[in-house]
């Protein structure tokens, strides 16, 4: 977890074949799970978040059959995360979810995650 800002960046470019400015909150991992580091862009810069467990760790869904591009979740998968919940216990009830039509780069503002 010594990656920095530009760091960070360039695993977004060239690993995830993303763009870092789309308004992504990018979250990455280290090896034992204690540790996260988030960053995304705001508008003029890159912020970051970075949290480090006193004990136990952050329980992520299974990475294996994923390409390197990562996993995209939502805000409240992320918040199950983050809250130290298996996400192997849950079961989720079916809900209707309208997949949009074709969206412009510059309507990417609403809240959507990316594990990697």
């Amino acid at each position: 977890m010594q990656k920095s800002f530009n760091s960070l960046r360039g695993v977004i470019i060239t690993s995830m074949h993303l763009d870092p400015l789309s308004g992504y909150l990018f979250v990455f991992k280290n090896k034992r799970g204690d540790r996260i580091k988030a960053i995304y862009w705001d508008g003029d810069g890159f912020a970051m978040w970075y949290k480090l467990l006193q004990k136990g760790t952050f329980q992520f869904p299974d990475l294996q059959n994923f390409s390197s591009a990562g996993l995209e979740i939502d805000p409240s998968t992320l918040r199950m995360i983050l809250d130290g919940i298996d996400l192997g216990s849950i079961r989720r009830q079916q809900r209707f979810n309208r997949q949009p039509a074709a969206i412009d780069s510059a309507d990417l503002t609403s809240a959507r995650s990316i594990v990697f």
